[in-house]
């Protein structure tokens, strides 16, 4: 009776086994032939659209695309200049298609609609830092949630952070010091940890020192993340989580997430205990009052923010509009920040106008910016929109579309991936004659009369708009005028020796290497 017991309970076993691989197998039989029938469906409804030579099935052009960062972005350009004639291009990631638009009036379609607001499924790869915050979330809750943040970033508000940024910038400019009359150095790194420090103070409220520590740990999770993400998005065989996390980079990915989550949580934390405090005591002493004892930042506007129905944000929706900031905030403005110097250095004539500037506003004086200074400081503003012209630190802007439509006359099949190559959408002849020579004339008034408005756009456009393009700019104007209120700036790199990447941000893959000279100890 055992053996019977037991040799029929193997069989059932195996059986249960056999059964359960056979489900599997057919599920995954299932998955692949609904796949196969959604990309063939798609190949047919868009088959009219200009693409790429040698695409093949299934993995469409993914083996005729390069797999290094430079060589990746160069191509992509190369392929929006071959078909610049026309108004839209067609490649195929895989079983992905990617409409790829580089034409104001298509631009415009795309931007200006209020359904088409899906970021694309490469921003997928931020969702493990960034959760679903205003960057990567869609539809109610992305209109929520901008409704509630858009008042944090009013000018008069925004004009709260100014003495954080001359104090960093200021930090910076002792940096230079020992750089000046000395051999050309690369000045990205040290750019970068400037913002690091302002947006970490601005956003939540803590100096982390960056310029001064570049070892902490959360400064070196920070960097890793970002180039982690650039690494996944242009690499289909990490696109999948279990074989993202096969690979050392996986793993050290979720290390730096685990530090990053792990220092936001605890920043918000002891800030939301503080203003708790603050109010327990504040009818018994007056000089407890938080405004006295730390400044504010974003995270204490976020803490306080309600939606129409009076709920606040809990410490999870916080946490991802914390994060979103500090990704936003930190590698685009100091990308921006060392494209003008690179642009500033490489072009003496623009530099010596706005020299002129600088003296009108500040004479010799190298007292804090202030927001008055700011507001005068007009070909600044046009040198940095002219820089994010030729640079613009977001080089692609992306969508996934959630409805079949027409774009200039080509049907496109919902689920697609459209891309919006902003640095070659800023080269085009109709709006900008000589696109590559750095000409900041381009944008005053009368200069930009008739130009259409979806031609550039450095902080996209429509309504998912950067919400903190201000911020972004008062920063790099705040920076900048402190730089170049002590140092002349040469440069003699060249365009091709740059090595451009382009992702989430554009870089320079060989830095940005500059000169300084003490600017009213011997001006040129």
């Amino acid at each position: 009776m055992a053996l019977w017991l037991v040799h029929n309970g193997q069989k059932l076993l195996l059986w249960g086994l056999w059964s359960a691989v056979s489900l599997a197998g057919a599920t995954l039989i299932l998955y692949f032939l609904n796949l196969g029938a959604s990309h063939a469906q798609k190949w047919f409804k868009m088959r009219s659209i200009p693409t790429v030579s040698g695409a093949y099935p299934v993995v469409g052009h993914l083996l005729e695309l390069k797999l290094g960062s430079r060589e990746f972005f160069q191509q992509i350009i190369s392929y929006t200049e071959e078909f610049r004639h026309l108004p839209i291009m067609k490649l195929w990631f895989g079983p992905l298609p990617v409409v790829v638009i580089y034409n104001a009036e298509v631009v415009e379609t795309i931007l200006s609609n209020s359904k088409q607001i899906d970021k694309s499924y490469f921003y997928k790869f931020l969702e493990p830092w960034l959760g679903l915050g205003l960057l990567t979330s869609t539809g109610n809750k992305w209109r929520s949630r901008r409704k509630m943040i858009t008042p944090t970033f009013h000018f008069t508000i925004l004009e709260d952070f100014l003495d954080v940024m001359n104090e960093h910038a200021n930090t910076l400019v002792k940096k230079f010091e020992k750089h000046v009359d000395q051999e050309a150095f690369n000045c990205f790194l040290y750019i970068a940890l400037c913002t690091l420090d302002i947006i970490c103070e601005t956003a939540m409220g803590k100096n982390i020192d960056a310029q001064n520590n570049n070892d902490s740990k959360y400064v070196h999770a920070v960097c890793s993340l970002s180039d982690t993400i650039h690494q996944r998005m242009k690499s289909p065989w990490l696109w999948f989580d279990f074989s993202f996390l096969m690979f050392k980079k996986g793993w050290e990915h979720r290390r730096s997430l685990q530090i990053v989550h792990n220092f936001t949580k605890t920043v918000i934390a002891d800030r939301t205990n503080e203003i708790k405090k603050t109010e327990e005591f504040k009818s018994e002493d007056k000089n407890t009052s938080l405004s006295k004892k730390k400044r504010r930042a974003f995270l204490d506007l976020l803490l306080s923010v309600t939606d129409d129905e009076g709920n606040k944000l809990n410490h999870n929706d916080i946490q991802e509009e914390v994060d979103t900031f500090m990704f936003e905030g930190h590698d685009t403005t100091a990308a921006a920040i060392n494209w003008s110097l690179y642009l500033l250095g490489s072009y003496p004539e623009v530099q010596k106008k706005l020299d002129n500037e600088l003296d009108e506003v500040f004479g010799k004086s190298d007292r804090p910016a202030t927001s008055e200074d700011l507001k005068k400081l007009k070909y600044l503003d046009c040198v940095i929109k002219e820089t994010l012209r030729l640079f613009p630190s977001v080089p692609l802007i992306a969508r996934s579309l959630n409805e079949d439509c027409e774009i200039a006359g080509f049907n496109i099949a919902k689920g697609s991936q459209v891309i919006i190559i902003s640095y070659a959408l800023h080269r085009d002849l109709r709006h900008f004659p000589d696109p590559e020579e750095f000409q900041p004339e381009r944008f005053f008034p009368e200069n930009m009369k008739g130009r259409h408005p979806y031609s550039y756009v450095p902080f996209s456009a429509g309504p998912r708009n950067c919400i903190g393009q201000k911020f972004a700019i008062i920063e790099e104007k705040t920076v900048l005028s402190c730089i170049l209120r002590r140092f002349w700036v040469e440069c003699s790199q060249e365009r091709e020796d740059l090595g451009l990447i382009g992702t989430l941000i554009l870089r320079p893959t060989n830095g940005i290497w500059i000169k300084l000279k003490r600017r009213n100890a011997d001006e040129p």
